[in-house]
């Protein structure tokens, strides 16, 4: 029950973190308040940045980890934690997926510049 918590945190995150930058620019777009809140916009930030971080410098994600720990070599999982996991888990190069966190990081930190966070 612990990995499956695990996942869902780990799968709030990366929610957080695509769906906040989304977010971001329709808040701009529609002159939301909110899309310029600073601790929203430096919680983003800082959420893709140390992806990006971590992935540049080969660390494997600490959720992944506590999450294969605490599943342990034994693999009994439903259809939900099936589901999120495969959302979560692409079969490709770690190269891959270095480069989409880089670029995706470029993108958020573009954003502070151009839709800029303000104070009230």
């Amino acid at each position: 029950m612990l990995a499956d918590i695990v996942l869902l945190v780990h799968a709030a995150f990366v929610l957080f973190v695509v769906g906040g930058l989304a977010a971001t620019w329709a808040g701009a777009a529609l002159g939301k308040g909110w899309a310029r809140n600073p601790w929203f916009r430096g919680l983003h930030l800082a959420a893709i940045a140390f992806v990006v971080v971590q992935s540049v410098l080969g660390y494997t994600c600490p959720l992944t980890i506590w999450e294969d720990a605490l599943r342990g070599t034994a693999t009994d999982e439903g259809f939900i934690q099936r589901w999120v996991r495969a959302a979560l888990y692409w079969s490709a190069p770690a190269w891959v997926f270095t480069a989409l966190y880089a670029a995706f990081g470029a993108l958020v930190a573009a954003t502070w510049w151009l839709v800029p966070p303000r104070r009230r």
